[in-house]
């Protein structure tokens, strides 16, 4: 599962990948400059003494500066002097441009090649920018393997700052042996703080959600981290008001394995079980399947952070058990789905539209599909400009390993 493509590594010495282009499998940056040289040249030697262009040759550096790199553009500078003093030499005495013109070549020729390696310093100091935020980003949002925690999942992340690459969204997964735990969550505002927050909670939910064997504790530990996460904020003196955060955590129960006495009621669980879910005031999640879509009963609870706001343990939510089938999807989405509009300003409309679908197709059930069935969906709504980070998840018990059998 990869909600963003990775970045991979970038040489010092090589310069960034992108300072020249390339068209199948080779950098043809040199290309332009190259024809502009040499269409100069000729325009010059077939015009008259009156009409000499020579002196644009000027610009052939200077377009080799954007294009290529330091030993490129160096090339050209010096080619361009040469071509310059070749043809400008051509001409009869009364028709150089003469010295004027040379020293105007020689000093754009210094000035591009300056340029050029400035644009490759600020080229290396985005591109390690931007790897330091593809870190940031696989530490909040790990990837997860294949059939992880013995669920079939997959998940997009779209930023809304299609630069930050992260935000306040967050998901994960985390077998143990209790179970296996799921968590979705978008905590309020954007930025760093944002992200500093949502990697405290899947921190807390990585390590809780292993080792705790009630959903209750675990949903417990998320809100006191929520809760220790804003006083520390707070005695740092960045304190920006009362942050919270919505989510949602999905318990499946623990895989137990199968003894000779026990194969019918094996049989008979994996019909169907129940999942444990706590709803912190997230967007209420979606079961599909190819009989059609239901949702998961709404939170009673407040936002992660929050339960300060209310006397005893009533800022908690309560575990609800929820009966679902093998076949059957955990559709989990953010507020960037469900709050996305349209030119009228109409929301995007999740639940008739996945229903629609699955009547059509029913293999859009699969997480797969149905993670850019509304992927798509949504962008399309919103015309491609997406007002909040959006998360779109969707989680499946997996099949039996091939060669393996049901009992």
């Amino acid at each position: 599962m990869k909600p963003v493509g990775p970045v991979g590594p970038v040489g010092r010495d090589e310069g960034p990948a992108f300072s020249s282009p390339v068209l199948a499998g080779r950098r043809v940056g040199w290309v332009p400059p190259l024809v502009l040289l040499i269409v100069i040249a000729v325009l010059d030697w077939n015009t008259t003494g009156e009409f000499r262009i020579i002196s644009w040759i000027v610009l052939v550096p200077g377009i080799a500066a954007a294009l290529c790199r330091v030993a490129g553009t160096v090339v050209f500078a010096v080619l361009s002097l040469g071509t310059y003093v070749f043809v400008d030499g051509a001409w009869p005495h009364q028709d150089q441009t003469g010295l004027p013109d040379f020293i105007l070549v020689g000093l754009g020729g210094l000035l591009a090649v300056l340029a050029c390696m400035v644009r490759l310093r600020g080229e290396r100091r985005m591109l390690h920018m931007r790897d330091v935020v593809e870190t940031t980003r696989r530490t909040v949002l790990r990837p997860l393997p294949p059939g992880w925690g013995g669920l079939d999942h997959a998940a997009v992340y779209l930023a809304a700052d299609a630069f930050a690459r992260v935000g306040g969204d967050f998901y994960d997964i985390q077998p143990g042996p209790h179970g296996t735990r799921v968590l979705i969550g978008d905590v309020q505002g954007k930025g760093l703080d944002a992200v500093e927050a949502a990697a405290a909670l899947l921190s807390t939910f990585r390590e809780s959600a292993y080792h705790e064997p009630s959903l209750a504790t675990v949903a417990e530990r998320l809100e006191v981290r929520m809760l220790r996460h804003v006083r520390y904020r707070a005695a740092l003196g960045r304190s920006e008001g009362d942050r919270f955060a919505t989510a949602v955590l999905i318990g499946f129960p623990e895989e137990r394995r199968a003894t000779a006495a026990g194969l019918v009621a094996r049989a008979e669980a994996e019909a169907e079980v129940e999942v444990e879910v706590v709803n912190f005031g997230h967007e209420p999640s979606l079961i599909v399947s190819a009989d059609g879509v239901r949702s998961l009963p709404p939170g009673d609870g407040l936002p992660l952070g929050l339960s300060e706001l209310t006397p005893g343990d009533g800022g908690l939510p309560s575990v609800v058990r929820v009966p679902l089938a093998a076949a059957e999807t955990l559709l989990l989405v953010t507020d960037g789905v469900t709050e996305a509009r349209n030119a009228d300003g109409t929301f995007f409309p999740l639940r008739e539209r996945v229903a629609d679908a699955v009547a059509v197709d029913p293999r859009v059930a699969d997480p797969r599909r149905l993670v850019a069935f509304v992927r798509d969906g949504t962008l399309r709504h919103s015309g491609g400009r997406l007002a909040d980070d959006t998360t779109v998840f969707a989680v499946r018990r997996a099949d039996p390993a091939p060669g393996t059998s049901r009992p």
